[in-house]
């Protein structure tokens, strides 16, 4: 079982909100997403809706063992909220995870609400392969929504090896990640991803390639 080394970001907040650091001539770089994702429709407007982007202010830590993306996503998660957050190994007892990892998002949502003191955090299915046009509505409509009252959300995705975010070994891949942020100018998705493949941490992701590596499973929002 693969053990990964502790990593730490820091980036920068503003009003409650972060941008990343800037940089002199950068772009932002978007993983390109497979042909077949492209071709999707995009998620419906959310009305009222008038900020184009946000990014959440979080601490970032790469997995601890090569079973607790769970425990270091949650944590990415309640550092949006807090800088009181509890250690990987706390949360990985809170979770439930063992060295097969964490079963089921659902876990995530009751711990992130426990931690935080809140019912804000709901579990969200996806069961659907590819997803509905509604499911992708609503998973677009909950980001945008969490990102701007200050939530990141968790997925638990499996990414096969013809749809990897970057940096991913060659096969199906099982895991959970933190939505820190959303760009509606171009219907990107930022994040922060505790397995640190390749050292790809935080990194933005097309909304619609999202939207694909989530089924069968769910994410907490």
């Amino acid at each position: 079982m693969r053990r990964f080394r502790l990593g730490f970001v820091t980036l920068m907040a503003v009003s409650g909100l972060l941008t990343a650091p800037a940089v002199a001539g950068a772009q932002k770089y978007v993983v390109p997403a497979p042909g077949f994702v492209d071709a999707m429709a995009a998620p419906a407007h959310v009305d009222g809706v008038e900020r184009a982007e946000a990014v959440l202010n979080v601490q970032y830590q790469v997995q601890n063992t090569g079973y607790w993306c769970g425990p270091a996503a949650t944590r990415i998660a309640i550092s949006a909220r807090t800088s009181n957050v509890p250690s990987q190994a706390t949360l990985a007892s809170q979770l439930g995870t063992t060295t097969n990892g964490t079963d089921w998002v659902g876990q995530v949502t009751g711990v992130l609400n426990q931690d935080l003191g809140t019912s804000w955090y709901e579990t969200k299915e996806m069961p659907n392969d590819p997803p509905t046009q509604a499911q992708r509505d609503l998973l677009w409509r909950d980001i945008v929504l969490d990102v701007n009252n200050g939530y990141a959300i968790v997925a638990n995705i499996v990414a096969p090896a013809n749809n990897h975010p970057p940096g991913y070994p060659n096969y199906t891949i099982y895991h959970y990640f933190t939505v820190i942020g959303y760009d509606s100018s171009d219907m990107t998705v930022k994040i922060a991803d505790p397995a640190s493949f390749g050292g790809n941490q935080i990194y933005w992701l097309t909304f619609n390639q999202l939207a694909t590596l989530i089924p069968p499973k769910g994410y907490a929002a």
